[in-house]
């Protein structure tokens, strides 16, 4: 349909023992439930990406920058480690430019004390940077308050997700109507 919006759920954790997929899973249930999204999920932890940025990219590369060109949005589920992002996220996000602009960026963030806000700002930055619109609303929530199906236990946190989704259709349809009319120029 045309009217669904296409958003890439994007899991950037991949250490062993991580909570990232338990997130991410729930977050993509969560947004399951609506009509006007189409979700797929990519799990950095299922790349094989090479240790340095190689000359040519790698096929686990270049299939990574095309599930980004597919989608009309992202919503990036990240942890926080030492006040920042993974370095797996990073990575993984410099491997695409064009494919990220014009979009916007929803975060999913968790964490200990700070619920993994201090990644999401940094990773705003980043973001800005690719030409994207980072949404101000976020799902944030600290990973002892981790429920058993992956989500926060906190129902006010976990409603966070209605308007944090509603900003990102509002912002990926409305890009995606200007990308059609005018293509994007960095």
């Amino acid at each position: 349909m045309e009217d669904v919006l296409r958003v890439l759920v994007l899991i950037g954790s991949t250490r062993e023992g991580r909570a990232g997929q338990q997130v991410g899973q729930w977050f993509a249930r969560t947004a399951g439930e609506r009509d006007d999204l189409e979700l797929s999920v990519v799990d950095l932890a299922e790349f094989d990406f090479p240790a340095r940025y190689p000359a040519r990219a790698t096929p686990a590369m270049t299939a990574f920058t095309s599930r980004i060109d597919r989608a009309d949005a992202f919503v990036v589920v990240t942890p926080e480690y030492n006040r920042s992002f993974p370095a797996s996220l990073k990575q993984a996000i410099d491997f695409a430019y064009d494919e990220w602009q014009a979009k916007p960026v929803a975060f999913v963030s968790y964490g200990c004390s700070c619920a993994g806000l201090y990644a999401v700002e940094q990773l705003r930055v980043v973001f800005t940077e690719l030409h994207t619109v980072t949404l101000r609303n976020t799902v944030s929530f600290n990973l002892f308050d981790m429920g058993p199906d992956g989500g926060p236990r906190d129902e006010a946190v976990r409603h966070a997700a209605g308007p944090m989704l509603d900003q990102l259709v509002w912002w990926g349809t409305a890009l995606r109507a200007a990308r059609r009319a005018r293509p994007y120029v960095a």
